[in-house]
Protein backbone atom coordinates (compact mmCIF):
# COMPACT_ATOMS: atom_id res chain seq x y z
CA UNK A 1 0.00 0.00 0.00
CA UNK A 2 1.55 3.12 -1.41
CA UNK A 3 1.24 6.25 0.89
CA UNK A 4 -0.08 9.51 -0.88
CA UNK A 5 0.13 12.71 0.52
CA UNK A 6 -2.39 14.48 0.31
CA UNK A 7 -0.71 18.20 2.30
CA UNK A 8 -0.16 19.95 -0.92
CA UNK A 9 -3.31 21.73 -1.90
CA UNK A 10 -4.35 25.23 -2.36
CA UNK A 11 -6.79 25.36 0.23
CA UNK A 12 -3.53 25.82 2.69
CA UNK A 13 -3.33 29.72 2.53
CA UNK A 14 0.17 29.59 2.35
CA UNK A 15 0.34 27.44 -1.11
CA UNK A 16 -2.43 29.76 -2.31
CA UNK A 17 -0.27 32.40 -1.52
CA UNK A 18 2.94 31.01 -2.93
CA UNK A 19 1.71 29.94 -6.43
CA UNK A 20 -0.50 33.47 -6.85
CA UNK A 21 3.37 35.05 -6.34
CA UNK A 22 5.23 32.31 -8.11
CA UNK A 23 7.10 31.77 -5.03
CA UNK A 24 8.23 28.31 -4.84
CA UNK A 25 9.76 27.56 -1.76
CA UNK A 26 6.33 27.20 0.74
CA UNK A 27 5.56 24.89 -1.86
CA UNK A 28 9.20 23.09 -1.41
CA UNK A 29 9.38 23.00 2.12
CA UNK A 30 6.00 21.38 2.15
CA UNK A 31 7.17 18.75 -0.05
CA UNK A 32 10.24 18.33 2.18
CA UNK A 33 8.09 17.62 4.98
CA UNK A 34 5.89 15.33 3.92
CA UNK A 35 8.64 13.51 2.46
CA UNK A 36 10.46 13.62 5.20
CA UNK A 37 6.90 12.19 7.20
CA UNK A 38 6.55 9.23 4.66
CA UNK A 39 4.94 10.38 2.10
CA UNK A 40 5.58 7.93 -1.04
CA UNK A 41 4.13 10.38 -3.47
CA UNK A 42 2.57 13.77 -3.81
CA UNK A 43 -0.96 14.35 -4.84
CA UNK A 44 -0.85 18.07 -6.06
CA UNK A 45 -4.15 19.45 -5.60
CA UNK A 46 -4.49 22.91 -7.49
CA UNK A 47 -8.65 22.86 -7.40
CA UNK A 48 -10.32 24.27 -10.89
CA UNK A 49 -7.39 27.14 -10.89
CA UNK A 50 -9.65 29.79 -12.41
CA UNK A 51 -7.51 32.54 -13.44
CA UNK A 52 -3.65 31.40 -15.37
CA UNK A 53 -4.52 27.99 -14.99
CA UNK A 54 -1.79 26.25 -16.88
CA UNK A 55 1.21 28.80 -15.88
CA UNK A 56 0.02 27.94 -12.24
CA UNK A 57 -0.32 24.10 -12.72
CA UNK A 58 3.39 24.29 -14.55
CA UNK A 59 4.61 25.99 -11.71
CA UNK A 60 3.90 23.77 -8.96
CA UNK A 61 4.93 21.00 -10.97
CA UNK A 62 7.72 22.34 -11.69
CA UNK A 63 8.66 23.41 -8.02
CA UNK A 64 7.53 20.00 -6.58
CA UNK A 65 10.05 17.91 -8.79
CA UNK A 66 12.68 20.06 -8.54
CA UNK A 67 12.83 18.59 -4.77
CA UNK A 68 11.77 15.27 -4.98
CA UNK A 69 11.70 12.28 -7.98
CA UNK A 70 8.56 10.94 -6.13
CA UNK A 71 5.34 9.85 -8.23
CA UNK A 72 3.06 12.93 -9.06
CA UNK A 73 -1.16 13.07 -8.78
CA UNK A 74 -2.15 15.62 -10.45
CA UNK A 75 -5.40 16.50 -8.78
CA UNK A 76 -7.53 19.42 -10.53
CA UNK A 77 -10.74 19.76 -12.86
CA UNK A 78 -9.20 22.03 -14.92
CA UNK A 79 -8.54 19.95 -18.66
CA UNK A 80 -5.60 23.04 -19.37
CA UNK A 81 -3.89 23.32 -16.07
CA UNK A 82 -3.66 19.31 -15.97
CA UNK A 83 -2.09 19.36 -19.16
CA UNK A 84 -0.01 21.80 -18.38
CA UNK A 85 0.75 19.83 -15.98
CA UNK A 86 1.64 16.64 -17.80
CA UNK A 87 2.92 18.55 -20.27
CA UNK A 88 6.12 19.31 -17.48
CA UNK A 89 6.11 16.82 -15.69
CA UNK A 90 9.66 14.30 -15.69
CA UNK A 91 8.58 12.49 -12.79
CA UNK A 92 6.22 9.08 -12.21
CA UNK A 93 2.62 11.02 -13.30
CA UNK A 94 -0.94 10.11 -12.24
CA UNK A 95 -4.27 12.04 -13.49
CA UNK A 96 -6.49 12.33 -10.56
CA UNK A 97 -9.12 12.12 -11.99
CA UNK A 98 -11.69 11.52 -14.07
CA UNK A 99 -15.78 10.15 -13.21
CA UNK A 100 -18.66 9.24 -15.75
CA UNK A 101 -19.11 13.20 -15.65
CA UNK A 102 -19.52 13.96 -19.67
CA UNK A 103 -17.18 17.00 -19.70
CA UNK A 104 -14.94 14.68 -18.00
CA UNK A 105 -15.17 11.75 -20.42
CA UNK A 106 -14.43 13.96 -23.07
CA UNK A 107 -11.71 16.29 -21.86
CA UNK A 108 -9.64 14.56 -18.68
CA UNK A 109 -10.12 10.91 -19.72
CA UNK A 110 -8.43 11.34 -23.10
CA UNK A 111 -5.41 13.08 -21.79
CA UNK A 112 -4.23 9.68 -20.51
CA UNK A 113 -3.74 8.34 -23.69
CA UNK A 114 -2.21 11.28 -24.83
CA UNK A 115 0.43 11.06 -21.98
CA UNK A 116 0.48 7.73 -21.80
CA UNK A 117 -0.01 7.91 -17.84
CA UNK A 118 -2.23 6.08 -15.24
CA UNK A 119 -5.62 7.53 -14.33
CA UNK A 120 -7.56 7.18 -11.17
CA UNK A 121 -11.72 6.43 -11.76
CA UNK A 122 -14.10 8.01 -8.93
CA UNK A 123 -16.78 5.88 -8.44
CA UNK A 124 -19.47 8.37 -9.07
CA UNK A 125 -22.30 9.15 -11.15
CA UNK A 126 -22.64 11.00 -14.13
CA UNK A 127 -23.95 13.78 -12.38
CA UNK A 128 -20.89 13.30 -9.45
CA UNK A 129 -23.33 11.90 -6.70
CA UNK A 130 -21.85 9.00 -4.81
CA UNK A 131 -23.70 5.55 -5.29
CA UNK A 132 -25.56 4.40 -1.94
CA UNK A 133 -24.14 0.99 -1.87
CA UNK A 134 -22.01 -2.04 -3.31
CA UNK A 135 -24.11 -2.82 -5.87
CA UNK A 136 -24.35 0.68 -7.48
CA UNK A 137 -20.55 1.33 -6.71
CA UNK A 138 -19.75 -2.05 -8.86
CA UNK A 139 -22.26 -1.02 -11.47
CA UNK A 140 -20.79 2.23 -12.25
CA UNK A 141 -17.45 0.58 -12.12
CA UNK A 142 -18.13 -1.75 -15.13
CA UNK A 143 -19.88 1.79 -16.86
CA UNK A 144 -16.62 3.80 -15.57
CA UNK A 145 -13.88 0.65 -17.49
CA UNK A 146 -16.09 0.61 -20.42
CA UNK A 147 -15.52 4.25 -20.87
CA UNK A 148 -11.41 3.51 -19.60
CA UNK A 149 -10.97 0.89 -22.46
CA UNK A 150 -11.48 2.94 -25.25
CA UNK A 151 -8.72 5.15 -24.55
CA UNK A 152 -6.64 1.45 -26.16
CA UNK A 153 -4.78 2.00 -22.75
CA UNK A 154 -3.64 -1.57 -20.99
CA UNK A 155 -6.26 -2.15 -18.24
CA UNK A 156 -3.90 -1.91 -15.60
CA UNK A 157 -3.38 1.81 -16.25
CA UNK A 158 -7.02 2.41 -14.42
CA UNK A 159 -6.58 2.35 -10.44
CA UNK A 160 -9.75 2.67 -8.97
CA UNK A 161 -11.03 5.15 -6.04
CA UNK A 162 -14.60 3.75 -4.72
CA UNK A 163 -14.91 6.87 -2.63
CA UNK A 164 -15.26 6.75 0.96
CA UNK A 165 -18.05 8.23 2.70
CA UNK A 166 -17.62 11.12 5.52
CA UNK A 167 -19.03 9.01 8.35
CA UNK A 168 -21.17 11.92 9.52
CA UNK A 169 -23.35 11.42 6.48
CA UNK A 170 -26.45 9.32 7.93
CA UNK A 171 -25.49 6.58 5.90
CA UNK A 172 -21.72 6.73 5.93
CA UNK A 173 -20.35 4.07 8.00
CA UNK A 174 -22.71 1.70 6.06
CA UNK A 175 -21.21 3.07 2.66
CA UNK A 176 -17.49 2.64 4.18
CA UNK A 177 -18.14 -0.91 5.37
CA UNK A 178 -19.66 -1.82 1.80
CA UNK A 179 -16.58 -0.16 -0.11
CA UNK A 180 -14.39 -2.97 1.71
CA UNK A 181 -16.34 -5.54 -0.19
CA UNK A 182 -16.25 -3.35 -3.72
CA UNK A 183 -12.04 -3.52 -3.09
CA UNK A 184 -12.31 -7.30 -2.62
CA UNK A 185 -14.94 -8.06 -5.57
CA UNK A 186 -13.01 -5.38 -8.37
CA UNK A 187 -10.76 -8.07 -9.80
CA UNK A 188 -13.22 -10.24 -10.50
CA UNK A 189 -15.58 -8.22 -11.94
CA UNK A 190 -13.19 -6.38 -14.25
CA UNK A 191 -10.81 -9.22 -14.68
CA UNK A 192 -7.61 -8.07 -13.87
CA UNK A 193 -5.79 -6.90 -10.85
CA UNK A 194 -7.46 -3.57 -10.45
CA UNK A 195 -5.41 -1.20 -8.74
CA UNK A 196 -7.58 1.20 -6.14
CA UNK A 197 -6.45 4.61 -4.03
CA UNK A 198 -8.99 5.74 -1.24
CA UNK A 199 -8.89 9.14 0.32
CA UNK A 200 -8.25 8.36 3.92
CA UNK A 201 -9.74 12.06 5.28
CA UNK A 202 -12.62 11.91 3.49
CA UNK A 203 -13.42 9.26 6.88
CA UNK A 204 -14.01 12.53 8.91
CA UNK A 205 -14.79 15.53 6.92
CA UNK A 206 -16.63 17.71 9.02
CA UNK A 207 -16.19 18.76 12.65
CA UNK A 208 -15.80 16.36 15.47
CA UNK A 209 -13.20 15.85 18.26
CA UNK A 210 -9.60 15.59 16.75
CA UNK A 211 -8.36 12.29 18.77
CA UNK A 212 -11.28 10.81 18.21
CA UNK A 213 -11.04 11.32 14.16
CA UNK A 214 -7.64 9.78 14.24
CA UNK A 215 -8.60 6.85 15.99
CA UNK A 216 -10.98 6.38 13.43
CA UNK A 217 -8.22 6.75 10.81
CA UNK A 218 -6.36 3.90 12.10
CA UNK A 219 -9.20 1.75 12.70
CA UNK A 220 -10.50 1.80 9.18
CA UNK A 221 -6.93 1.76 7.46
CA UNK A 222 -6.06 -1.99 8.74
CA UNK A 223 -9.73 -2.80 6.88
CA UNK A 224 -8.74 -1.05 3.83
CA UNK A 225 -5.78 -2.44 3.76
CA UNK A 226 -6.96 -6.27 4.27
CA UNK A 227 -9.77 -5.30 1.65
CA UNK A 228 -6.73 -4.99 -1.02
CA UNK A 229 -6.14 -0.98 -0.98
CA UNK A 230 -2.82 -0.02 -3.22
CA UNK A 231 -2.82 3.29 -2.08
CA UNK A 232 -3.91 5.31 0.94
CA UNK A 233 -4.11 8.68 0.19
CA UNK A 234 -3.81 10.70 3.46
CA UNK A 235 -2.52 13.88 5.97
CA UNK A 236 1.17 12.64 6.40
CA UNK A 237 1.32 14.43 9.10
CA UNK A 238 -0.82 12.55 11.13
CA UNK A 239 1.95 10.60 12.45
CA UNK A 240 0.02 7.58 14.12
CA UNK A 241 -1.72 7.01 10.68
CA UNK A 242 1.12 6.48 9.18
CA UNK A 243 2.58 4.23 11.42
CA UNK A 244 -0.36 2.12 11.16
CA UNK A 245 -0.52 2.21 7.57
CA UNK A 246 3.05 0.90 7.54
CA UNK A 247 2.11 -1.81 9.87
CA UNK A 248 -0.35 -2.84 7.66
CA UNK A 249 1.80 -2.95 4.70
CA UNK A 250 4.60 -5.34 6.51
CA UNK A 251 1.31 -7.61 7.35
CA UNK A 252 -0.02 -7.79 4.39
CA UNK A 253 2.99 -8.03 2.50
CA UNK A 254 3.89 -11.39 0.43
CA UNK A 255 7.32 -10.80 1.32
CA UNK A 256 9.43 -12.59 4.39
CA UNK A 257 8.62 -9.82 7.58
CA UNK A 258 11.25 -8.23 8.73
CA UNK A 259 10.54 -5.50 11.76
CA UNK A 260 12.33 -2.67 10.03
CA UNK A 261 9.38 -2.39 7.63
CA UNK A 262 6.90 -2.06 10.05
Amino acid sequence: MILVSDNLQITNSTIEQAVNRMNPEPVQEMVKKCVKAGAEAIDINSGPLSRDPEKKMAFLVEAVQAVTNLPLLLDTTNPKALEAGLAVSRNTTIINGFSLEPVKLAHILPLAKKYDTDIIGYLLYPNSHVPPDEAERLGVAVELFSAFQKTGLENERLIIDPIIAPVMWDNGTLQDMEILSVLRNLPDLLGFPVRTIAGISNLTTGQGPTKKKRLLEQSYLPMLAAAGLSMALLNVFHTETVLTARACRALTDTKIFTWENV
